[in-house]
């Protein structure tokens, strides 16, 4: 049965990129901050200094001396930034994330295989710079969907073989909630994401069709979705139906992303369901405003899949730190805060523990009867 290695949002541009081998031009046009360096002393005010530059595998940190990390068949996050040095930048947008291409080396050190860009940040620096991330990840031998030169492009799934037989197939889309520009949108003539407008039957039922083409026995489906908004614990009604009209269409894992912390899981149909798996690389350490959230603990989500039922046989969650702008393993007191906080919001029959080594594991509910 494959492991799936999940992850939220990689951040890996701006005061991240400015502290690996190859940083870009620092320049920001942001309301607050003017040079992405900052972001950078902001984290070393709150935590110490962060030796400059760092080696590719620095941001990941301790995550990958983790065995689940090598022992996952595939690793899947959502790149939450441009790889570029396009000096465009899109218009009325207040927020703009590159990382030089000269650093994608710092996803290949962590061995992702799928980077999804259906998100709100992969065209801040205009259309070039959306081609330039393609090349890049490309050149990289990383996949990537959800973004592309056209709609077909864009929709194209990932395709992971895996060893054993098999497939992991993975689609991604988003939308405009979570900010991503209209004019993002991807069209037969046009580059961009491809953008859902309605979060309805009709537009879960037009995946399942996509799903029904690429899916063969053997395979694992995922939908990777950036969605929501970026604080606050509550899923809207409207992404719970959408996300169950999926699992009905076909869909083994949703893999949604875009709040800047953890959201709750739910098994429906034995389908494991992340409403928002949270950040798990950024530059936001040292900012103010948001402590209750805890945005600084970050998990890696590992769901081993059946892949003759789709359904999910056991989901582990290692926690960590965002510390000096690397992962380190988180205390076993804010493991417990996690577990808390994953009992109280997540509700229904997904109940969490932590387990002897540090990881947090869900209690999987017991499997109705056909």
């Amino acid at each position: 049965m494959p492991t799936l290695l999940l992850a939220g949002d990689v951040m890996t541009g701006r005061g991240v990129d400015q502290i690996l081998p190859s940083p870009g031009d620092p320049r920001l046009e942001e309301p607050s901050v003017d040079d992405a360096r900052t972001y950078v002393e902001l984290a070393e005010a709150a935590n110490g200094p962060i030796p400059r530059p760092v080696a590719f595998p620095y941001v990941w940190g301790e995550a990958l001396a983790e065995p689940e990390w090598s022992g996952a068949d595939v690793r899947i996050v959502n790149l939450e930034t441009s790889i570029t040095r396009s000096e465009e930048r899109w218009p009325a947008k207040g927020i703009h994330y590159r990382m030089s291409p000269e650093n994608v080396a710092c996803l290949t050190a962590a061995r992702i295989e799928v980077c999804v860009l259906a998100n709100n940040h992969v065209l801040d620096h205009g259309r070039p710079g959306l081609l330039e991330t393609l090349d890049s990840l490309g050149r990289a031998g990383i996949q990537v969907t959800g973004a592309g030169v056209d709609l077909a492009h864009a929709r194209r799934p990932a395709v992971v073989e895996l060893a054993g037989g098999g497939r992991v197939v993975v689609l991604a889309f988003g939308t405009k909630e979570c900010g991503i520009p209209p004019s993002w949108a991807a069209t037969p003539a046009r580059s961009g994401v491809d953008l859902v407008r309605r979060l309805d039957d009709e537009t879960a039922a037009e995946i399942g069709e996509r799903v029904r083409r690429v899916k063969r026995p053997g395979d694992v489906v995922v939908a990777s979705i950036h969605w929501g908004t970026n604080w606050g614990w509550e899923v809207p009604p409207d992404h719970v139906r959408f996300a169950h009209r999926l699992v009905d269409a076909g869909v083994d894992v949703v893999h949604g992303h875009s709040s800047h912390h953890v959201r709750p899981i739910e098994v429906y149909r034995g389908r494991l369901v992340l409403y928002g798996c949270g950040d798990f690389i950024d530059d936001y350490e040292g900012i103010e405003g948001y402590e209750t959230y805890r945005d600084d603990l970050v998990l890696a989500y590992l769901a081993k899949v059946d892949p003759a039922r789709g359904e999910l046989e056991r989901l582990r969650m290692r926690p960590f730190r965002i510390r000096n702008m690397r992962l380190v393993r988180a205390t076993p007191g804010e493991a417990g805060w996690l577990v808390e906080t994953l009992n109280r919001i997540s509700g229904g029959e997904s109940r969490f523990d932590v387990s002897g080594d540090g990881a947090l594991t869900l209690r999987l509910p017991a499997r109705r009867s056909p």
